[in-house]
């Protein structure tokens, strides 16, 4: 068992709270194909940056901000495959409201339509790809959601389930704690701590200095 302390928890969302993996290659499949583009070089960098960067880098010929909101809303559209995370849902439940926000590399549209088919709850403060001049690994995303909750990073914990999210919460100054969905164990291994399943993680509350004592089974 691992033991972590912190005051407050910022989540990736797709791959962490919701398994969306198979929708977002899917859709990244046929714009690739639409675009005479080797999909398996779109993949390769699709999980964890933000789209507008991932299109930047595959094909900087084409105009990617015009290409955001077609490629989003078909994710946002594309439910067949798209799980709550297990785990997730009770996690969130213990978490006061003000302790916990979800900073994702996706549009605020994609990012609030994932978690209303998972009927999970819209956190008080979501950073999105709208509200960010640099994505992950740029420290960015995360010192942004620290900063809204009024928390110090060095006192944030982060859950992340890509490199590059790894990477950006590190340069915020933030521990990390993998979870081996969206990659293996073997490639998360720059987190602080990796587990399998969030249902690994149990948070205990009311300390004298209201921080939030993480307990990790099994790693």
């Amino acid at each position: 068992m691992r033991q972590f302390r912190c005051s407050a928890i910022l989540f990736d969302l797709d791959g962490v709270l919701v398994d969306s993996t198979r929708s977002v290659d899917r859709q990244w499949r046929v714009w690739a194909v639409e675009n005479q583009i080797d999909p398996e070089r779109v993949i390769e960098v699709a999980h964890g940056r933000r789209t507008v960067e991932v299109i930047s880098l595959v094909a900087p010929h084409i105009d990617a901000q015009s290409e955001v909101e077609k490629i989003e809303m078909r994710e946002a559209h594309d439910q067949e495959g798209v799980t709550v995370m297990p785990g997730a849902a009770d996690l969130l439940a213990i978490i006061p409201d003000d302790r916990w926000c979800v900073v994702t590399s996706g549009t605020r549209y994609l990012a609030t339509a994932r978690l209303a088919l998972g009927r999970l709850p819209v956190p008080e403060i979501l950073v999105t790809a709208e509200d960010v001049a640099q994505g992950k690994p740029h420290p960015e995303p995360y010192l942004r959601g620290a900063q809204l909750l009024g928390v110090d990073p060095a006192r944030c914990m982060v859950v992340e389930d890509a490199p590059f999210g790894i990477e950006a919460a590190h340069a915020a100054g933030m521990k990390v704690i993998g979870l081996a969905s969206t990659y293996p164990a073997a490639e998360l291994l720059e987190a602080d701590a990796v587990v399998q399943s969030l249902e690994q993680i149990q948070i205990g509350l009311g300390g004298a200095d209201g921080v939030m004592v993480l307990e990790l089974f099994g790693v």
